[in-house]
C-alpha cells in the first residue's frame, strides 16, 4: 500500500458538524407512524425514551449539526481515522472508479458503532439520565455503548441474544 492509498486529516480537519441527509433530500421522509394511535409520531412521542438532544436531530432538517465540544473531545481518542484505497476491489471489479473505505477498527471497541454511542451516552447524561439498556447482537454495539457510558459515567446493562 502506498502512501497514496490513504487520505488522512490532521486532528484540525476533523469535522465538528454530523450531516444530516434530510436537508438535501428531493422529497422528505414519509412520517413514521405511531403504533397505537397509527398517526405520524410527534417529539412529545418520542420523549419517555429518548433525550431532546436526540429527538432534535432526528426531526430536524437542518444540514449541519454542531457536534458537542465534549463529544469532539472524546472522538478526538481515535478520530480522524483514515480513509483506504481497495485497489484490490477496484481490480476485481474491473472499474476505473477509486474506491475508499473507511478504517473505523481504530476506536477503543474496534468499530465505528461508538461514532453513535458517544454521542448517545452524551445526550442521556445531559438530561440526567443514569443507566442506559441495551440489546447487542454480536456484540460490538454492546461493546461500544458500555464504553460510551463509562467514559460519561453511566450504568450500562446490554442483554445479548443467545445463539
Amino acid at each position: 500500500m502506498s502512501v497514496d492509498d490513504k487520505v488522512l486529516l490532521s486532528p484540525r480537519e476533523m469535522p465538528r458538524y454530523w450531516y444530516n441527509l434530510q436537508a438535501d433530500l428531493q422529497e422528505p421522509l414519509p412520517p413514521v407512524i405511531h403504533p397505537v394511535t397509527l398517526e405520524p409520531i410527534s417529539p412529545e412521542d418520542l420523549a419517555p425514551i429518548f433525550p431532546m438532544g436526540l429527538i432534535q436531530q432526528e426531526v430536524s432538517k437542518e444540514r449541519w449539526i454542531e457536534i458537542p465540544e465534549e463529544v469532539l473531545e472524546i472522538y478526538s481518542i481515535w478520530r480522524p481515522t483514515p480513509l483506504v484505497r481497495a485497489r484490490k476491489l477496484e481490480s476485481y471489479l474491473q472499474t476505473p472508479a477509486q474506491i475508499y473505505y473507511k478504517n473505523e477498527s481504530l476506536s477503543p471497541p474496534g468499530s465505528h458503532k461508538p461514532n453513535t454511542a458517544v454521542a448517545q451516552a452524551y445526550y442521556n447524561k445531559r438530561e440526567g439520565i443514569k443507566r442506559l439498556t441495551t440489546e447487542t447482537g454480536a456484540g460490538q454495539w454492546g461493546s461500544a455503548l458500555a464504553f460510551a457510558c463509562c467514559l460519561f459515567g453511566l450504568k450500562c446493562t446490554v442483554y445479548m441474544v443467545r445463539v
